[in-house]
């Protein structure tokens, strides 16, 4: 992953061939913990949403993200080999879990740069509702806050968590965090999706 100092990114995978990633409750948070160890060292992270088949994270890249590891051909950061390591891991355990074999998740995981558009501040905000909004719009629960795998809670004053860096996101993001609860419900086009995808 060719990350930038200083951009916002959207950075999501999903089970190869669509499958499952998360068989049981106890899944979603190994996977946190490992988010944790692997990932939130090197960079700043702003929201997330773990479905069943697939992951969101909304990252900004600071000075961390960004920095070389190894001696590879390929030019790599820690993030990218943080992502790899989590994703390995994670993998080795569900495998044993489930005697199964091979890849979980899709070869490559995509990221988006948010901010490098004229239309930064409306596409990274989209993407942080777009994130939590996704188990609603996959029938999963009926009100965001019912499903525990992703950020709303926190913003919404509902849990402490400490994954997400919530004063860069009153920085970066154009959400009126005084009236959250109302405006995570709002409907995002099909076009701006496209746009943050």
């Amino acid at each position: 992953m060719a990350l930038q100092e200083g951009h916002l990114y959207h950075v999501y995978n999903r089970g190869n061939n669509r499958e499952p990633l998360f068989f049981k409750p106890e899944n979603y948070l190994f996977f946190l913990r490992k988010f944790r160890i692997y990932l939130l060292p090197h960079c700043d992270v702003l929201a997330y949403c773990l479905m069943p088949n697939h992951f969101h994270l909304l990252i900004y890249a600071n000075s961390y993200t960004i920095k070389p590891v190894g001696n590879h051909p390929i030019s790599r950061n820690v993030f990218s080999e943080g992502i790899r390591n989590l994703l390995s891991s994670y993998t080795q355990a569900i495998n044993k879990q489930e005697a199964r074999t091979g890849s979980l998740f899709t070869q490559n995981t995509r990221f988006k740069c948010l901010t490098d558009t004229l239309h930064k501040e409306l596409y990274s905000t989209t993407c942080f509702h777009y994130i939590h909004q996704n188990p609603m719009k996959a029938q999963l629960v009926s009100r965001l806050e019912e499903w525990p795998y992703s950020s709303f809670r926190d913003y919404a004053g509902l849990r402490k968590g400490t994954l997400c860096n919530q004063k860069l996101s009153h920085q970066f993001l154009q959400v009126n965090f005084n009236n959250f609860y109302q405006e995570s419900y709002q409907v995002i086009t099909d076009e701006l999706v496209q746009q943050i995808l």
